[in-house]
């Protein structure tokens, strides 16, 4: 059966309905779940190192420490569910002219470093789409708290339907 649910992340004006079953929403938690920065395939990304910028004398001018992570989308979402395709292509990373998310890191001296913290960076982005896209599993402690208040929702209800109809009642006189 079809969840339609409308994203978060979006403006109240524009709230973009999504149709998605339970069964993808299950298969989307498990992939996040087992993902981790070093999962991603390096082979769908380009990597490209420049100079860096800011303060460290001579290592700055010299080294090309900067790196630059370009991933296109048409490779990323081979990898990754279709659940989380619309929360990607929005977030800040996207670039619309490459078509591409692309990611930039320069916090190390070391390429490698910076490498590997474009990488965590992709991961994070990946992992905060699915929190915004996929709703929680609720535990059951809040499915049991859940039907004991439609129940005593439920019991109001009725009670409230009853007070009313021997109110009612009782304005009718014995006239009939």
């Amino acid at each position: 059966m079809p969840i339609a649910r409308g994203l978060a992340s979006r403006p109240a004006d524009k709230v973009v309905v999504a149709d998605v079953h339970e069964k993808d929403l299950a298969a989307t938690r498990q992939w996040l779940a087992n993902l981790n920065a070093e999962t991603i395939p390096r082979q769908i990304c380009d990597i490209s190192f420049s100079r860096s910028s800011g303060p460290g004398g001579q290592n700055v001018n010299k080294v090309n420490s900067k790196a630059t992570l370009r991933v296109p989308l048409s490779s990323l979402y081979q990898h990754v569910p279709n659940v989380l395709h619309a929360e990607i292509r929005a977030s800040r990373y996207y670039a619309s002219n490459a078509d591409a998310v692309v990611i930039q890191a320069d916090d190390s001296r070391k390429q490698n470093d910076n490498v590997h913290s474009c990488f965590r960076k992709l991961h994070d982005l990946i992992v905060e789409a699915g929190q915004k896209t996929v709703p929680g599993e609720p535990s059951e402690l809040q499915k049991h708290r859940v039907r004991n208040l439609r129940q005593r929702d439920n019991e109001a209800r009725l009670k409230a339907k009853k007070f009313q109809s021997n109110k009612k009642s009782s304005r009718r006189g014995d006239d009939y």
